[in-house]
């Protein structure tokens, strides 16, 4: 148990402000609470499956400069493809956007987020010195509880601001994030 306690609390103090976090914070200013926390929930129990299970085998042998340059390019689409949905969706006169459009959205964005991040090589370290299962149940639970309060801070902050305020916000994170990402793996 003290793997999966570790594990929560290292991984919960870590992502207090990561870019996980703040990609979380702009789906919940733009996007229905249920798919986005749906979303959250299931790329980072992905990304600490695969941090437990390869990283706990590789360990440091994993390309996280490919992964981090990989994960900024992929942030740079993210950006393009939420100003352009919007702009779409600005079209069809506000059409909502489905439950499951805005689950594949988040679960896909926060999975590349999370890609090499320090949370989850700290998950790999602890799974390789602990019980895996526990850690990723630990690191999982820590996780996302994060991203529910990045969500829920989204969703309080969003509801005052324009839609088309959040979109462009919402972009220009993604875009920070991948000239950030692509800038430091070079």
């Amino acid at each position: 148990m003290d793997a999966l306690f570790a594990a929560l609390a290292l991984v919960f103090v870590a992502e207090l402000g990561d870019k996980t976090q703040l990609v979380a914070l702009g789906f919940g200013a733009r996007h229905r609470l249920a798919p986005v926390l749906a979303g959250v929930t299931l790329a980072y129990m992905a990304t600490n499956l695969l941090s437990v299970v390869v990283g706990g085998l590789l360990g440091a042998t994993l390309p996280t400069r490919a992964i981090g340059l990989g994960g900024g390019l992929l942030f740079l689409g993210f950006a393009a493809w939420t100003l352009w949905r919007g702009e779409a969706e600005d079209e069809e006169a506000g059409a909502a956007a489905s439950g499951r459009s805005i689950l594949l959205s988040v679960s896909a964005a926060m999975f590349v987020a999370e890609l090499g991040d320090k949370t989850m090589l700290a998950t790999a370290t602890l799974a390789a010195q602990g019980n895996p299962v526990l850690v990723w149940i630990g690191a999982t639970v820590g996780i996302v509880l994060s991203g529910v309060l990045g969500v829920l801070l989204g969703r309080a902050f969003g509801a005052s601001l324009p839609e088309r305020a959040t979109r462009v916000g919402s972009a220009l994170l993604f875009a920070a994030f991948g000239v950030v990402l692509i800038v430091t793996n070079l």
